[in-house]
Parts: structure tokens; sequence; C-alpha cells
């Protein structure tokens, strides 16, 4: 007598009713990995991780967004939150965009089509405008001499569809759960 194939006596049906049963079940368990949790692209955590590349590549426009994401993860980790991944204030965008192109303006012979143009707001005196503009968030506490409406004035003939980037060389996690990483 041939080996009897156990899934031989269930109908089509009674498969897929089980895959719908069983599937959530299987996807709700990953999805909720207390070491690794990302929502709305981000991923959650208490410490910063730069990228291996970041450390063997020194190319100028990698090591200007190397700068960025320093800075603006060393800004998030003061704020005390207990989740500084999550952190978005004005200061801290503010302050890495301005160290990013400090970084960038001083590599020679280097082009960047986006760092380039942030070079171009930033002269025109627009930085402050351009991250409230192209980053801010509702709970951002801006300063009153923040002219959005002269920036929206400028934006419109200097900026037509310019795409704002952010490029974190880096993510989030927990330093209990990920271990020893490289560079928090």
């Amino acid at each position: 007598m041939g080996r009897l194939d156990p899934l031989s006596s269930i109908s089509s049906g009674c498969v897929k009713k089980l895959i719908y049963i069983l599937l959530p079940a299987v996807l709700l368990s990953v999805a909720c990995r207390p070491d690794i949790y990302v929502r709305d692209g981000v991923t959650d955590g208490d410490s910063f991780y730069l990228a291996p590349q970041a450390y063997n590549d020194n190319d100028p426009v990698l090591q200007s967004w190397v700068t960025y994401s320093l800075l603006r993860s060393a800004c998030q980790l003061e704020t005390g939150s207990e989740n500084p991944a999550r952190v978005s204030t004005y200061n801290c965008e503010l302050k890495a965009r301005q160290h990013l192109l400090e970084a960038w303006q001083g590599k020679p012979h280097s082009e960047d089509e986006y760092l380039d143009t942030l070079l171009d707001v930033r002269h025109a005196g627009f930085l402050e405008e351009y991250t409230v503009y192209y980053f801010g968030k509702q709970v951002w506490q801006v300063p009153d001499t923040v002219d959005m409406d002269a920036f929206d004035n400028w934006r419109r003939v200097h900026l037509k569809r310019h795409r704002p980037e952010t490029r974190l060389i880096g993510s989030w996690g927990y330093a209990g759960a990920l271990g020893e990483g490289v560079g928090h």
C-alpha cells in the first residue's frame, strides 16, 4: 500500500480557510517582535547606529549626509525622549541641515544636485523657511522671524519641481536588543 498524503483528504476550500486563519496569526507574530519595529518607514529605538559604509567610503556626498545623520540623531537623543527615533523638532532638523551644508560646502570638485540646490536656498536666506516648508510638523515651535510668505514667492520661481531629500546614513535600534552596534 502507498503512503497516504495527509493533505489529500482536505478539500481546497478547507485549505483556503486554514490559510486565512493562520496567515494573520503568522504576520502578527512577525510584526510584533519587540526588538525590531518599523512604523511609518522609521525604525524605533534609543540608539543610532551608523551604516558600515560611513566608515569606509570617503565620498563627499556620503560624508556630508553622515554629518547630517550624526547631528540630527545626537539632537534627537538630547531631547531625553524614551523613543528618540520619533522626535522631530525644528531645531534638530535646521541644525542638521546647516551642518550638512557646512560639510558639503567644504568639498571642492564635487557635485550633487540636491546639496547644490540647498546651498542656493541658504544663500538666498531661506534655509529656515525651507526646513519648515518641506519637513515641518504641527508640533514644531517655529520662530516668528521665519517668513513663509517671502519663501513661498521665492520657491515658486527657484524651486520648480523640487523634491526634498533626507539620506540618513544609519538606523535606529534598541541597544539592548541589538547588542553592541557600530557607532551610536
